[in-house]
């Protein structure tokens, strides 16, 4: 699921699903939310570009098992297990599971989500101090080193209307500030109010519940794929995903509602179709991106996940991303000899 596109768009769409996570919260709960404004670029589109839009729904039917959330593993002589697809955010719409969701988390003995170290702020900061160079730049270096005039000015200005000063986070990674930048308000809002997105939810509830909980990753390894990536990719993804700002609610507001209509393929594709054009594409370096970011971990997540499911009746919920594809987490444990069909 390579597309040759601009950097910026699926930099930021990799960020807010692949590894939102990442980003918790560890506040108490509130009753009130912040609101989210955008509409749907699937309606911009069906609107001003009709014909853009079925090629992008064109290109999302051609990806292998695109469309759905929950999927039901079974392999002879062990209990059948569920795969769901989460979207890392706090938008109560997101939150409540779909009915079939529940119903297979309900009835499910152990409890699986990509790394539980973000249930224990105190262990999850633990592991960032071990190696702080995942993070931060730890030899002297600041981010203005990798930044020409106009690029500094950029971010400078971006940070400054969201009250922070430059110089506050200049030794951070730039793919950290990249990780809030992108969020949109609303879900900083709601995240810093302490409300639970939904990996986080199903997480809590299932230990509540009493029911066995297990991670496929540890934060350090998330964070690690992420830090692979060359410094100009980082730099490059930054400033772009700035220059996006003003698109990010309808950003946001277009995978929402493909989120909940089940049709994870249409994500990229929808929204490429409706960015800006006059971007700079960047095919190889998008590709190293997905390879490090989804790819790879893909791997690693079926293999991990595989005595769990040997083990029967588990509810393994990973973002959604990571379902789609010829290496998809569907399609790999169909290779490792497991009947993987969604659920609708």
């Amino acid at each position: 699921m390579v597309f040759a596109v601009a950097i910026s768009l699926p930099f930021v769409l990799l960020i807010l699903l692949a590894v939102g996570l990442m980003w918790g919260t560890d506040g108490a709960r509130a009753d009130e939310t912040a609101a989210c404004d955008g509409t749907s670029l699937v309606e911009q589109l069906a609107t001003s570009n009709p014909q853009k839009l079925a090629e992008a729904r064109a290109e999302a039917a051609a990806v292998p098992n695109g469309s759905g959330l929950l999927w039901k593993v079974e392999k002879p002589g062990t209990e059948p297990s569920w795969l769901f697809g989460t979207m890392h955010v706090t938008d109560p719409r997101v939150t409540k599971m779909p009915s079939a969701a529940q119903a297979a988390f309900d009835a499910a003995g152990t409890v699986v989500i990509e790394t539980i170290d973000i249930l224990d702020p105190a262990k999850a900061q633990a592991a960032l101090m071990s190696k702080p160079e995942l993070t931060m730049f730890t030899d002297g270096t600041t981010l203005d080193a990798f930044l020409d005039e106009d690029e500094t000015e950029i971010i400078k200005a971006e940070l400054a209307r969201r009250g922070i000063p430059l110089a506050l986070v200049s030794r951070m990674k730039p793919w950290m500030i990249a990780g809030l930048v992108a969020l949109p308000a609303c879900e900083m809002a709601r995240k810093a109010e302490g409300v639970e997105f939904l990996d986080i939810k199903i997480a809590n509830t299932a230990r509540d519940e009493g029911k066995q909980l297990l991670g496929l990753e540890s934060i350090g390894e998330q964070m690690a794929a992420m830090a692979d990536l060359p410094m100009e990719f980082h730099v490059r993804g930054l400033v772009e995903t700035i220059k996006l700002a003003d698109l990010m609610p309808d950003i946001m507001a277009t995978m929402t509602g493909l989120y909940l209509e089940g049709e994870i393929a249409q994500i990229m594709p929808v929204i490429l179709a409706a960015g800006p054009e006059q971007l700079e594409d960047d095919a190889s370096g998008y590709a190293a991106f997905e390879k490090r970011i989804v790819t790879m971990r893909n791997h690693i997540m079926t293999e991990r996940a595989d005595p769990i499911l040997q083990a029967g009746n588990a509810f393994i919920a990973i973002g959604a991303l990571h379902l789609p594809g010829e290496e998809g987490v569907v399609a790999l444990l169909q290779d490792a000899g497991y009947t993987v069909s969604a659920v609708r």
